[in-house]
C-alpha cells in the first residue's frame, strides 16, 4: 500500500486514530477527517465567510484533513446553485483565504470535485430539494450518461455525446488546476452517490451502446479516462483520491465486486486512496442504515485492491472510530454529521484515547486551568 504511518518514537502507546498518514508528499497529522458537506451558501459556485468558518472551526477542533464541499466543475453540474464552484479562475482567490487558515492551524486541506449529472438544478434541502426545471429561475438543464431521470415523473436529462463528455474530463482537469492554485493539499474526485461519474459506472443509469456504455470496461471508462488526466495534472507529491458508492443497494446495480475492479483500475493509474461510501443512486434503494453500516465495504477494498482506504457512514465515537482503523478495516475515517455536533471532535478523541488534545493557544489555557 502507498501509505505510511510515522513511527511512535515518544515510547508510549499512541491509538493508531492519532497517528499521523503519508500519501505521497503530504503528511495528516491524524485518521480524523471531515467529510464533504454541502452548506448550500454559495453565490455563483464562490465561497464566503460561512464557508472559512465552517470548515475553519474544524481545523481548529483538531481535525487531520479537511474537505470542502462537493465542488462543482462546470455551473450546470452544481447541485444546486447554492453550491460551490470552481470553474473559473475568479473562483480560485476566496478558496484560498480558506486553505490558508487550515494550514495554520495544522490541518491538510482537501478539495472534492463533482458534477452532479442528472441530479443537478434542485433546491437547497431546507426548501425540499425538489428538481428546478430548466425554464425557471435557478434552474437549467441537466446532463447524464442515458436520458432517464433520477425520480419517476421528472423530465429525462439530456444524454451526453461523446464531445460533451470530453469537455467535462477538460472542465474536471482544469478544476483540478485552480484546486493546486488554490492551495489545496489532497484533491477528490467524486464518483459516487449517483452524481455523474457514479452515473456512467452504473448499469441502472447507463444504457449506453459506445465506448463509455455496456461493459464493465466502458462503464468504467470516464472514471478512469478523468482521473488519468487529473493525476497528470497533479503535481507528482499530491495525493489524488477517489470516492466511490461500493453499492447501489439494488439488484442488478453497481456492486462490490465491480468496486474492486474499479479500484485496481484506479491504482494503475495514480489514484492514492478510495473514499469508500454507498448508495445515491436511485431514490428506491432499501438501504440498512446503522452504524459503521458501511465499514465492511471499506475494508473488502482495502483488503482486494491492496490500497488504502477512508471508511465513513455513522462513525460517531472515538472508541468505534480507533477499532476501525486499529484493525485494518480503513486507513482513515471520515466524519460527516458527527462534526456538524462536534467541530472538536478530534480533540475530543485524542482526550479520550489517551493522546494529546492540541489545544490552540486562544483556548488551551482556559481548558486546561479548572478556574471557572
Amino acid at each position: 500500500m502507498n501509505a505510511d504511518s510515522t513511527p511512535n518514537t515518544t515510547g508510549q502507546a499512541t491509538a493508531e486514530l492519532l497517528r499521523p498518514l503519508t500519501l505521497r508528499g503530504v503528511t495528516i497529522p491524524s485518521r480524523i477527517v471531515v467529510s464533504p458537506m454541502c452548506q448550500y451558501c454559495a453565490q455563483d459556485g464562490f465561497a464566503d465567510d460561512w464557508h472559512l468558518v465552517h470548515l475553519g472551526s474544524r481545523a481548529v477542533g483538531g481535525a487531520g484533513l479537511v474537505f470542502a464541499e462537493a465542488t462543482a466543475v462546470t455551473a450546470r453540474g452544481r447541485i444546486s446553485s447554492t453550491d460551490l464552484g470552481i470553474w473559473t479562475e475568479a473562483h480560485i482567490e476566496p478558496l484560498a483565504r480558506v486553505t490558508a487558515f487550515l494550514r495554520r492551524m495544522g490541518a491538510v486541506s482537501g478539495m472534492q470535485l463533482a458534477h452532479a449529472g442528472r441530479k443537478a438544478s434542485c433546491l437547497p434541502p431546507w426548501l425540499g430539494g425538489a428538481r428546478v426545471a430548466p425554464e425557471a429561475e435557478d434552474g437549467w438543464e441537466i446532463v447524464a450518461p442515458s436520458a432517464i431521470p433520477f425520480s419517476e415523473g421528472e423530465p429525462a436529462p439530456r444524454a451526453l455525446d461523446v464531445d460533451s463528455i470530453a469537455e467535462i474530463k477538460a472542465a474536471f482537469v482544469a478544476a483540478a488546476r485552480r484546486s493546486v492554485a488554490a492551495g489545496f493539499d489532497v484533491v477528490e474526485l467524486h464518483a459516487a452517490h449517483g452524481y455523474l461519474l457514479h452515473q456512467f459506472l452504473s448499469p441502472l443509469s447507463n444504457k449506453r451502446d459506445d465506448a463509455y456504455g455496456g461493459t464493465l470496461e466502458n462503464r468504467m471508462r470516464l472514471t478512469l479516462e478523468t482521473a488519468q488526466a487529473v493525476r497528470e495534472t497533479l503535481p507528482e507529491s499530491m495525493p489524488l483520491f477517489v470516492r466511490v458508492s461500493a453499492t447501489d443497494w439494488v439488484d442488478g446495480g453497481w456492486d462490490l465486486e465491480q468496486t474492486v475492479a474499479l479500484a485496481k483500475e484506479l491504482k494503475g493509474v495514480g489514484v492514492d486512496l478510495m473514499d469508500i461510501t454507498s448508495g445515491g443512486l436511485v431514490p428506491h434503494a432499501k438501504i440498512p442504515v446503522g452504524p459503521g453500516y458501511q465499514v465492511p465495504f471499506a475494508e473488502a477494498v482495502r483488503k482486494r485492491a491492496d490500497m488504502p482506504v477512508s471508511a465513513v457512514g455513522m462513525i460517531t465515537d472515538p472508541a468505534q472510530a480507533e477499532a476501525i482503523v486499529s484493525s485494518g478495516q480503513a486507513d482513515m475515517v471520515m466524519l460527516g454529521r458527527q462534526m456538524l455536533r462536534e467541530p472538536y471532535f478530534a480533540l475530543n478523541a485524542a482526550q479520550a484515547l489517551g493522546g494529546e488534545a492540541k489545544w490552540p493557544t486562544q483556548y488551551g489555557y482556559a481548558v486546561r486551568t479548572r478556574r471557572s
